[in-house]
């Protein structure tokens, strides 16, 4: 009997979304802050431009991602549509592309053929959908779940370092740095158990790219310090 076999390709999709949600939430609001507060805004403004950051983000994810989705899902009915057509206009022609697809794989030519005219006399669309334009029920993504699950990962992310705003005015910067590469690390950890993947690659990279946004916009709010208290 063989040994069951564990694999995590089914939560590409929705895992994606999350994590690229609740990253850039985290990313994008704590970065912001770090920046208008270098600035030198008060703990009220800040409040403030969280809550609006928040806001224009989530609604910012959800179209997005509404939008490439619907994209993908559009120019993938396109694609069917036209072979459902070749298929019944050149059906051999297409038996022959088939065969050819599964001989580059390592199948020898007869086996090819044979493999190639059963397949197609079970289900010809599907079989040409997912060998030749790699569309399967694996890459299908509902456009409304996406925007969604992006839009609150989004506000979760987002959520902490508006909250660290709010339980401590002072010292902001120093908090909101040390609060957000936290919740990135532990966001990280958690994307590659989830997907299988190793850890601390995951973390490593999360964390680099975290230093650097909030690197980036306290030089530029000290460079145009306006003194907004």
């Amino acid at each position: 009997m063989p040994l069951p076999e564990h694999h995590f390709i089914h939560r590409a999709n929705w895992l994606r979304a999350a994590v690229l949600g609740a990253n850039d939430g985290i990313v994008s609001t704590a970065s912001l802050l770090i920046g208008v507060a270098a600035a030198g805004a008060n703990s009220q403004t800040l409040v403030i431009t969280g809550i609006a950051a928040t806001v224009a983000g989530a609604l910012s994810m959800a179209a997005g991602e509404y939008v490439s989705v619907s994209s993908q899902a559009d120019t993938e009915k396109a694609d069917l549509a036209r072979e459902k057509l070749s298929l019944k206009e050149h059906r051999d022609t297409e038996l022959l592309e088939l065969a050819e697809i599964y001989q580059e794989r390592g199948l020898a030519p007869e086996l090819a053929q044979t493999v190639a005219e059963q397949l197609m006399a079970h289900n010809a669309l599907e079989a040409h959908a997912r060998d030749e334009l790699g569309i399967s029920h694996i890459t299908d993504t509902n456009p409304l779940q996406a925007a969604w699950s992006s839009a609150l990962a989004f506000s979760a992310g987002s959520a902490l370092p508006l909250v660290t705003v709010w339980a401590a005015p002072k010292e902001v910067m120093v908090w909101l740095a040390l609060a957000s590469l936290t919740a990135l690390a532990l966001l990280g950890w958690l994307a590659a158990k989830s997907g299988g993947a190793k850890p601390l690659r995951a973390v490593t990279r999360v964390l680099f790219w975290g230093c650097f946004a909030m690197a980036a916009t306290a030089a530029i709010g000290q460079l145009f310090n306006i003194n907004l208290s």
